[in-house]
């Protein structure tokens, strides 16, 4: 079998194996008069002709308006696609004013251009297909680029055979409806492409941009490739093989992940995705991870630029931080770590859920030791500690825990209550200067409709503690203290009330 007989093979098994199209569909074809796409649209001809598929084919190229000799490439298309006897639409796009944009490459400019163009022809004609010619060397060189700059499976697994257009990131402009993108050469190599050009008479353009190395994909394809091959002659093929592995792997866990996310993830609103976060934390963390890049492409219709290190980091603000903890994410997004779910949603968004603890009576009287719920989604526990090492060994775990000297405080009236007109206290760290609570709540930036509930642990002589925020110091823990009242709010999990629901318990 010859090499073009090869690509013909390859490119069949491609659209019947990955059921690309359908015979009858209508297929925009993207042609950009190079021997990659010039043998595509040939091989979709052939199916009419020697498979009869029946496509309705439709040539289309965009003019990026970054190379002199580009009008010379449409009209080529335009002359091909009238010897053919096919449709053809040209478009163009001033790419280097796009590029200007902040954060914008030409590459990722003429991308985006270009995919936006042909949503704009498969919308405008109903095609559910756009067929694009990507081939094997594009693979590998797109397993480098995600591999040099950290990606993880989702971007090493390589291009797909078939995604649709709205996964692709192109704006708010993209049309295309529920067209999808397909790869029907993506197991051809550049070389097998090239000799049929050859054996079928073809004359493909040439476009001199392919050799510029100041854009990163070139220079890949004319420096890194060639040095890797001095290492392994068959870098290319143990690169491609690679990609296909790890595409199963992803396609594995990527099941694995949707079955998990169908019993812990919600959307209250549009916008916002919750995660439950007893459930969450219990996970393996490749499938934490694969949950937020799901968030991700939900909420964005997409996971361009979204790489291992803002998956990484956000996890750990997730893992580790406390309530009200916040990640940055690309797109516009933020993770914030609330008390029962990990929410993700835009920059500006808040989540209801209280983020401080918040009281339904009035004043709570707390029996030491003791347990009380404070709230639907809070509860106080009490307990004195004989011993407890003062100093450093004394901090609390937490700025929902306060250690105080037992001996110091009035334990016959330690209540639970919501802040008075001039409730004052001395916090630590002060040199026993007073402050009044209102102005610590301002200085603390407790948002308004968090104070006037906002519990306080007092006693007869007045305030003890403003959880969160500040111990006052007549009941500081000194290396003196013999006994340690220990005060802890917490926040109870889905699980904790789903145990109390079903014992009838607010106790369990």
């Amino acid at each position: 079998m010859s090499t073009a007989d090869e690509a013909w093979r390859k490119f069949l098994r491609a659209v019947r194996e990955g059921a690309l199209f359908a015979k009858g569909d209508t297929v925009v074809a993207g042609v950009s008069g190079g021997p990659d796409s010039l043998a595509m649209l040939h091989m979709l001809c052939r199916l009419n002709t020697e498979e009869s598929w029946g496509l309705r084919l439709i040539a289309a190229h965009l003019n990026h308006g970054i190379r002199p000799e580009a009008g010379e490439d449409a009209r080529f298309i335009e002359e091909l696609a009238r010897e053919w006897g096919l449709e053809c639409e040209i478009g163009f796009a001033d790419v280097p004013a796009m590029a200007r944009q902040p954060g914008m490459s030409l590459e990722e400019a003429a991308r985006i251009a270009r995919y936006r163009f042909l949503g704009e022809v498969a919308g405008r004609h109903g095609a559910p297909v756009i067929a694009v010619a990507h081939h094997a060397d594009d693979q590998v060189e797109s397993v480098l680029m995600h591999f040099l700059r950290g990606s993880g499976l989702a971007g090493l697994r390589g291009m797909r055979p078939a995604v649709p257009l709205r996964e692709m990131r192109l704006g708010a402009e993209a049309v295309g409806g529920d067209a999808r993108v397909v790869r029907p050469l993506l197991e051809c190599w550049r070389a097998e492409i090239e000799e049929y050009c050859r054996q079928y008479g073809l004359t493909p353009r040439f476009d001199r941009s392919n050799l510029d190395t100041t854009f990163f994909r070139n220079r890949l394809r004319h420096e890194l490739i060639p040095y890797l091959e001095t290492y392994n002659p068959q870098i290319r093929q143990v690169l491609l093989r690679t990609a296909h592995i790890l595409a199963q792997d992803y396609d594995f866990l990527h099941t694995h992940t949707l079955q998990v996310w169908d019993t812990i993830a919600s959307s209250p609103e549009p916008g916002v995705i919750a995660l439950e976060r007893s459930a969450w934390s219990a996970l393996h963390p490749s499938v934490q991870a694969g949950l937020l890049r799901e968030a991700i492409h939900r909420l964005r219709w997409g996971l361009r630029n979204i790489n291992w290190i803002h998956v990484h980091n956000a996890l750990e603000v997730a893992r580790r931080g406390e309530a009200g903890a916040r990640a940055t994410l690309p797109q516009g997004l933020m993770l914030t770590v609330g008390y029962r779910y990990i929410w993700v949603a835009d920059e500006g968004w808040r989540p209801a859920e209280g983020l401080y603890p918040q009281m339904d009576a009035e004043q709570i009287p707390l029996a030491v030791p003791g347990r009380a719920r404070i709230s639907g989604e809070w509860v106080v526990e009490t307990e004195v500690v004989e011993g407890l090492p003062a100093g450093e060994g004394a901090r609390p775990p937490d700025i929902w825990t306060a250690y105080m000297d037992a001996d110091k405080v009035d334990v016959a009236s330690l209540c639970l209550r919501r802040r008075r007109p001039r409730d004052r206290l001395c916090p630590m760290g002060m040199g026993g200067r007073a402050k009044e609570v209102r102005a610590l709540f301002i200085d603390e930036k407790v948002p308004l409709r968090w104070r006037p509930a906002y519990p306080l642990a007092a006693d007869s002589a007045g305030v003890l503690w403003v959880p969160g925020l500040r111990l006052d110091e007549r009941a500081a823990v000194t290396p003196s203290t013999r006994r340690v009242l220990v005060v802890r709010l917490r926040h109870i999990s889905a699980s904790e009330e789903r145990d109390e629901r079903e014992t009838g318990d607010p106790q369990a």
